[in-house]
């Protein structure tokens, strides 16, 4: 059964009321979980969708108390008095937390059935640990204020929207079809790379799905109309026919031939600007086209139940794909929009209505829904990179769902009297949007007009009345345009506008064109309105935040972005972000962290990305109705901006005061007190690029660079042919480790030739080979820095390599699913490349605090990214940790751990780190180690040793703060 918040929120409100101080673990589990399934998330046969006492081999059979696999989760239940952070004996000897007994059982399952999520509960409090983020903290809810964070425990049966993957499905395929057709139009062309044929076919395929939209959805007369009317006609009269027919769609009937063809003239007035120009070309059609068009795309499709959100996405599909790259579009899924609109504007809009149809029906209720479809009907929005239109099409229909819930409750209390009531107040023309591309500018209106269709056959249901869809109403308000280069207060005032919104282009730095590098820096203005220094550093993404931070500085205007996450990462952090919080007082509402952008196309864009909602207004103004009826908004000064309401029950107020939220992957809220530019919960710090460390450590260098075309590399596989060919070589053959050989255990060597004479270099021809060939690679270099170490071909282009002693290995690049980056002591002998860094003169002490869990946590907040793999950067990364101020027996017992580390290690000779480090197969011995190390490290800064990694992150910032200051 299927519960609105309402009923979700009173079910939630008498579970808790009935479990009060109640919770016998052995005799009561069941019917808790049971219950709570049931009644408050509306499963309706609880006892085929979770299973307890499941049992798992441990050396001796155990058994999990409860699972539900569809959903991928795993349930630890306690009782009552069990404090659920306290660890407990069990069988074997060892002592573990609820948390550790279920991770456990978890680790003993098979791969497909491991769980996403871990929920140890004890009847007051449930505890849910995200397997996706297993280094978090856990996300409380307690049961006392389960009614009003129900939406929390979700995840328990949420696992996917059949309907939803239904249009997703026909959306996708309806995008193959207009890939095909256009396929087959292109090669009709004359000149099919000429820019005036590209945007007569884009034109042409926005028409042709129009139409064959139109006949589907009974837009048109009839059924079959479209299909009927062409299918008269012969392959070669097939474009005159297409030509008559948009001749007579842009025509009003009262305006057309009085003789024309019946069947012509059966065909509505569309208008709207879709078919006003006559100037576009259509080229010859034949029998496989005609075929392709009235049999698969419309007598095997059906059109009106696709998706109008995920149609633009599909349709933009028949975009050539060098362009989309370089344009940095991504398609957007429906679930992905709603991160964005729900946090900004939705949920909040969802609970205004909620709490208006909850009370009776009374004159007073009347009104607020009224009120209420006004309010909807006053909001604007902006999507300046709109693209095809999702993130507009999507908050329309959105919107008028909630009209149509408003309308239901009116029809249950009055009857409309029409001459007084419309019952469509929600328009397409609320919504702005700027796009680079002409196509993306049609697609989008077309996607708006069909959810606008879709919407309107919807309410005719609701108030049983037949109304008017065509002829289309002129639609402007999405312009074709640079929005780096606009002034998007020529689009819409700023007085006007509710929200900005959207998905712009990702091009990293290194990937944008000479026009972009222009665009970011005409953005990107100091006080003196010179570019700023970091300008040319940013990626392409970072305008769109500079723009909507500069138009909403001092409104109450509210704005949400995606973005790739290297804007909250790495050097981007300050170069971006500081200025926009100094200049324009900006704050962040709410954040995604890192996740994986997925897209509703055939082939799936994957793209590691962020969400930030933020603000710029100052503390006096909210978020409005932005309603003109209202005393308040013409008394506020601007059109639409309202002081904050005295009303206690105002959501725009609950809004205004609530606190900051971070969602974790799963869509789970945290509130937090602040969310910085790194998107932690901390103070707003911003961690610049330093030369030399923050602290009195050892300074950390890049290895060693080759910079000579392969040639002085040995890899492995050619190594003892090498030997064989040139044993007089072996003495300047070494071992070279980058991150892959020295984590992964592979080997590899390089001549390093350092002090040889040119005497025993005389003597060994396969070496002077090589070096002649390093001579010729650097010559050929574009680099001035490389055709110059041409000089001396024989060694290393860059050479930091200690002579003599020990040095420290850090990894540049590691996995994310590694909890600890793997480092290690390697002796001088040993060549480290480039890809790793070292830490010459450093002691156990140093490696100890950097292989530490808090070390780590510093590293995941404020390292860059590659894809989603820990980017580790000196200048960032280690030169701005703020190391403790130990005693001489902390430093003795950090030493003491960091050598059990490195003795756990050598345990396991045959082992890479890789294996060792891999959070399923790290031995217990290792394991253990590192708990002592990290519970030392924890001591040496006074924190409490189940300090969560939030906090860590918390209180280094402010650390690092007083070390700078």
């Amino acid at each position: 059964m299927k519960l609105n918040d309402t009923q979700q929120r009173n079910a939630a409100a008498n579970f808790a009321a009935s479990w009060h101080n109640r919770g016998y673990e052995k005799g009561e589990t069941q019917a808790f979980w049971m219950e709570l399934l049931h009644f408050v998330y509306g499963v309706d046969n609880p006892a085929q969708f979770i299973f307890f006492e499941k049992q798992v081999r441990l050396g001796n059979t155990s058994f999990i108390d409860a699972a539900i696999p569809s959903t991928r989760v795993l349930i630890e239940q306690k009782g009552i008095d069990v404090d659920l952070s306290k660890p407990a004996k069990q069988s074997d000897g060892s002592f573990l937390t609820p948390y550790q007994q279920a991770k456990r059982y978890a680790d003993e399952l098979e791969l497909s059935k491991k769980p996403r999520w871990i929920v140890v509960c004890n009847f007051r409090e449930f505890r849910v640990h995200d397997m996706e983020r297993p280094h978090d903290a856990p996300e409380i809810i307690l049961l006392e204020n389960l009614p009003k964070e129900f939406y929390r425990l979700s995840f328990l049966t949420d696992n996917g929207n059949a309907h939803l993957k239904r249009e997703m499905e026909l959306s996708v395929k309806a995008g193959e079809l207009v890939g095909l057709l256009y396929d087959e139009l292109l090669c009709r062309y004359r000149d099919p790379a000429a820019e005036s044929t590209l945007k007569s076919l884009n034109m042409l395929c926005v028409r042709l799905v129009f139409c064959l939209y139109a006949e589907d959805a009974r837009i048109f007369v009839s059924k079959n109309q479209f299909h009927d009317y062409l299918s008269r006609f012969e392959p070669r009269d097939l474009r005159r026919a297409l030509i008559d027919l948009f001749q007579v769609l842009n025509t009003p009937e009262n305006k057309r031939d009085p003789y024309l063809d019946t069947e012509l003239a059966a065909f509505p007035y569309v208008n709207g600007g879709l078919f006003a120009d006559a100037e576009i070309e259509i080229p010859q059609l034949d029998e496989k086209l005609k075929n392709l068009l009235l049999s698969r795309a419309s007598d095997d499709f059906n059109w009106s139940e696709i998706s109008p959100t995920i149609f633009g996405a599909v349709f933009e599909s028949t975009l050539n794909p060098e362009t989309r790259r370089s344009g940095g579009m991504h398609y957007t899924s429906v679930e992905n929009i709603h991160k964005v609109i729900d946090p900004l504007f939705l949920d909040a809009l969802k609970e205004e209505l909620s709490e208006i149809i909850t009370p009776p029906p009374s004159r007073s209720r009347e009104k607020k829904l009224r009120a209420f479809q006004e309010k909807l009907a006053s909001l604007n929005f902006l999507d300046p990179a709109c693209g095809s239109g999702n993130f507009l099409t999507e908050t329309y229909l959105s919107l008028r769902r909630l009209e149509n819930d408003a309308l239901r409750a009116l029809t249950k209390q009055i009857e409309f009297n029409y001459a007084e009531f419309r019952p469509i107040q929600v328009s397409i023309g609320q919504f702005y949007g700027i796009e680079i591309n002409d196509f993306a500018v049609s697609v989008a209106q077309t996607a708006l007009w069909i959810a606008e269709s879709q919407m309107m056959r919807e309410t005719e249901d609701i108030v049983q009345k037949s109304l008017d869809f065509l002829p289309l109403k002129s639609y402007s308000n999405i312009r074709e345009g640079n929005a780096l280069r606009l002034d998007w207060a020529s689009l819409v005032p700023v007085e006007k506008l509710s929200y900005i919104m959207g998905n712009p282009p990702f091009v990293g730095y290194s990937l944008q064109s000479k026009e972009q590098k222009e665009e970011l820096l005409s953005v990107f203005l100091d006080e003196k309105g010179k570019p700023t220094k970091t300008a040319g550093k940013l990626d392409y993404v970072s305008g769109w935040f500079y723009k909507t931070a500069q138009f909403i500085a001092g409104t109450p205007i509210r704005a949400a972005l995606v973005a790739t996450n290297s804007v909250c990462q790495g050097e981007q952090v300050a170069a971006l972000w500081k200025p926009l919080f100094s200049q324009f007082n900006l704050r962040f509402d709410f954040a995604y962290r890192t996740f994986r952008w997925d897209n509703d196309a055939a082939a799936k864009a994957h793209v590691h990305c962020v969400i930030i909602g933020f603000h710029g207004s100052s503390d006096t103004l909210v978020a409005s109705s932005k309603s003109p009826s209202t005393e308040t908004s013409r008394s506020a000064g601007r059109s639409g901006f309202q002081p904050l309401s005295c009303d206690a029950e105002s959501p725009e107020k609950r809004l205004k005061t609530a606190s900051p939220i971070i969602f974790t992957e799963s869509g789970e809220r945290v509130p937090v007190k602040n969310i910085n530019a790194y998107l932690i919960d901390a103070p707003d710090v911003f961690i610049e690029s330093r030369k030399k460390p923050l602290c009195d450590v050892p300074e950390i260098v890049y290895g060693n660079k080759p910079a000579d075309g392969g040639n002085l590399i040995i890899e492995a596989e050619d190594y003892d042919k090498f030997i064989k060919d040139e044993p007089g070589a072996q003495k300047f053959v070494r071992p070279l480790l980058g991150a892959e050989e020295f984590i992964k255990g592979k080997k590899r060597y390089c001549l390093w030739l350092v002090g040889a004479s040119p005497a025993e270099l005389r003597n060994l021809p396969k070496v002077r080979e090589r070096i002649e060939a390093v001579k010729e690679s650097r010559l050929k270099s574009a680099k001035k820095d490389t055709r110059e170490s041409a000089d001396t071909p024989s060694l290393f282009q860059e050479i930091r390599q200690p002579e003599t002693g020990n040095y420290l290995l850090v990894p540049r690049v590691s996995s994310e699913r590694r909890k600890y980056v793997p480092m290690g002591f390697l002796d001088a002998g040993t060549i480290a490349s480039d890809a790793v860094q070292i830490i010459p003169d450093s002691s156990l002490y140093h490696f100890g605090i950097l292989t530490s869990s808090v070390h780590m946590a510093w590293m995941r907040a404020i390292c860059g990214r590659l894809e989603s793999r820990y980017r580790y950067s000196a200048s960032v990364v280690y030169n701005n940790f703020p190391w403790p101020e130990v005693t001489p027996e902390q430093r003795a017992k950090i030493e003491a751990t960091a050598q059990a580390i490195l003795d756990a290690r050598e345990r396991y000779p045959d082992c890479s780190l890789a294996d060792l480090y891999d959070e399923t197969t790290m031995p217990p011995e290792l394991r253990r180690a590192h708990r002592d190390n990290d519970r030392a490290v924890l001591a040496a800064y006074g924190f409490p040793a189940a300090f969560a990694e939030s906090d860590i992150v918390a209180a280094l910032l402010e650390k690092h703060k007083a070390l700078s200051a």
